[in-house]
């Protein structure tokens, strides 16, 4: 990920152009190719019509854009919910730029980044005709942020930030609608923010899901996915969950108030609980327009298209800013003792983890906890092994220092609909039995896995599951947007949870705290270079690979750019289709 450049003037926004880019190339088909999407808009298309199909192996976290923590549903969130701000619907690098979605700027602050001030655009309207008003964008924040017991996924940096977050209960118990002070609206199209301290990520924090504005007087709670409320350029048809969504053209949405979306196809359609194989094929085919996972093809459709010129042609192939490792649980024992920990990390053979992932495509031998694409990272390795395969010799003397020298016996828990993960974690108890160390599988559905499984501590403590599979991208291109919610101790919630590890360190959490009020980004820059690298002498995170997506790029799709803000996936904005 790169450093957020300037805002460009509406009339160079690219989902506004009809070329492949906005560096005056006028012809959007001709970088078609591998890696294409990447680093220009791919079948660039202003055509209306047709249907976008979306498939996915299980069901999301949730559709509720406020009570949803997947890369992939902030991303198609936006067909039907409209953040404050949003990340640019442009490929690679480009995707990372910030810019106004329902306000019509970035935030005003005048004291540091403790207030940031926003106006929404007037003349917003729902899907009923009603007009969004800076309330609502209140409301939202407070549901999402404030009722963890009802809504508890998604992050929390509005509690630990607000002024008064550590006291206000939420609208669900506090049935008072002047809700939490701290958030002001002093008329319809004002809405400002008033914290603790200063937070200089502040307009990226406003690009989540959590600021589309949701009508106090329609909300259901957690039953709001049976009917949610549009405030984009789409909205609900039908819902039935565990199934399929169809989503509609909103007639109330206007381009007037909206530079960003173009409401290209008629009808988006998702089914749900679709065998990865099959959306492979049906991406191939054209049946299929988007996995809207973003996971990328499957091992066995991988050597299809990569030994096949034509197929590969179709193929975007990037980094996104992710990591892919094994959080070790410091709730369970012997894992509470960092000899154990340090054990663990030098007995993992990473490139037998690799080559279960699909090899060098899927991501290279990681060692450190912030991806190279992400700002703060340095290059280093706490724990080298000879080719990265591991040094069983020095496993074997950390197993000692832990006084279990002759091993001891743990779970570790994986996503069942997500076949690399249950691969690479396959190859991590092989060589964990190498050491005298033996784990046991236990795997859990990606649709629940934070809500139910490995996100909820005392669950993970109770089952003795020490070891949890995860793969992680940043909330925005910082290194704070990376590391806070899988670091920082105030992070750690009871459901929904994403530090897994439940690490709380008061070293890390002052770095973290003092980094994000520091105005000096080469200050703050330095500070996540050190909490990597405290946290990988804690040893609770077991790096593996710098993950690589290789998505399949439908012949069908238009308007297609792979975005560095979506960890490389495509962009749901303004996709659209040339079947009708």
């Amino acid at each position: 990920m790169a450093v957020v450049a300037a805002i460009s003037s509406a009339g160079l926004l690219l989902a506004g152009c009809s070329k492949a880019d906005d560096n005056g190339d006028n012809d959007g088909n001709k970088a078609a190719g591998a890696n294409a999407a990447t680093n220009s808009v791919v079948n660039a298309s202003t055509a209306k019509g047709g249907t976008v199909n979306y498939a996915m192996s299980d069901v999301p976290d949730s559709f509720d854009p406020g009570n949803t923590y997947y890369a992939y549903m902030y991303n198609f969130s936006r067909l039907y919910a409209r953040p404050l701000l949003t990340f640019k619907p442009a490929p690679g690098e480009k995707g990372n730029e910030v810019v106004p979605d329902l306000a019509e700027s970035k935030g005003e602050t005048t004291d540091g980044g403790k207030t940031w001030t926003y106006k929404i655009r007037k003349g917003v309207k729902y899907e009923d005709g009603t007009e969004v008003t800076s309330a609502d964008v209140k409301y939202a924040v407070e549901r999402s942020n404030f009722a963890r017991d009802v809504l508890s996924l998604g992050p929390n940096y509005f509690a630990q930030f607000l002024d008064g977050g550590d006291k206000y209960k939420g609208p669900y118990k506090d049935k008072s609608e002047a809700g939490i002070a701290s958030i002001e609206t002093p008329d319809k199209y004002t809405i400002t923010f008033k914290l603790k301290q200063s937070f200089t990520d502040f307009d990226y924090l406003v690009t989540a899901p959590q600021t589309a504005p949701v009508p106090r007087a329609k909300d259901t709670g957690v039953d709001y996915t049976k009917k949610i409320v549009s405030s984009g350029s789409y909205k609900f048809e039908s819902y039935e969950e565990g199934k399929s969504v169809t989503l509609v053209r909103n007639p109330e949405w206007s381009a007037d108030t909206d530079p960003l979306r173009k409401q290209y196809p008629d009808k988006i359609v998702v089914k749900l609980k679709v065998n990865q194989a099959t959306i492979d094929k049906d991406l191939m085919a054209g049946t299929t327009t988007i996995d809207l996972a973003g996971r990328g093809v499957d091992t066995q459709t991988q050597a299809q298209v990569l030994n096949n010129a034509d197929e590969k042609a179709n193929t975007d192939n990037t980094y996104g800013g992710r990591l892919v490792y094994a959080a070790l649980n410091t709730e369970v024992k012997p894992f509470d003792n960092v000899e154990c920990r340090k054990a663990v990390q030098y007995a993992i053979d990473k490139v037998a983890v690799q080559t279960a992932q699909g090899g060098p495509v899927r991501g290279d031998i990681a060692s450190t906890v912030l991806p190279p694409d992400v700002i703060g990272y340095q290059k280093f390795d706490s724990y080298a092994s000879k080719g990265g395969k591991g040094d069983a010799a020095k496993a074997k003397e950390h197993l000692t220092a832990c006084k279990q020298p002759s091993g001891f016996k743990t779970y570790i828990s994986a996503r069942s609909d997500r076949q690399q993960e249950v691969d690479a974690a396959t190859a991590i108890i092989d060589s964990l039995k190498k050491v005298g160390i033996n784990a046991e599988m236990k795997q859990y559905p990606s649709g629940k896995y934070f809500t139910d499984y490995a996100g909820v501590p005392a669950f993970a403590k109770k089952q003795g599951i020490g070891i949890m599979m995860m793969q992680w991208g940043a909330d925005w291109p910082t290194g704070y947007g990376f590391l806070n919610q899988i670091l920082n101790g105030k992070a750690i919630s009871s459901s929904g949870n994403t530090n897994l590890s439940s690490f709380d360190n008061a070293d890390v959490n002052k770095l973290l705290d003092e980094a994000i009020q520091n105005p000096d980004e080469a200050a703050r820059n330095a500070a996540y270079a050190e909490v990597d690298k405290k946290t990988m002498d804690e040893a609770v995170i077991v790096p593996l690979t710098y993950f690589k997506v290789l998505l399949y790029r439908s012949p069908d799709a238009t308007n297609v750019v792979s975005s560095a803000a979506w960890s490389g996936q495509y962009d749901a904005l303004n996709l659209g289709t040339t079947k009708k």
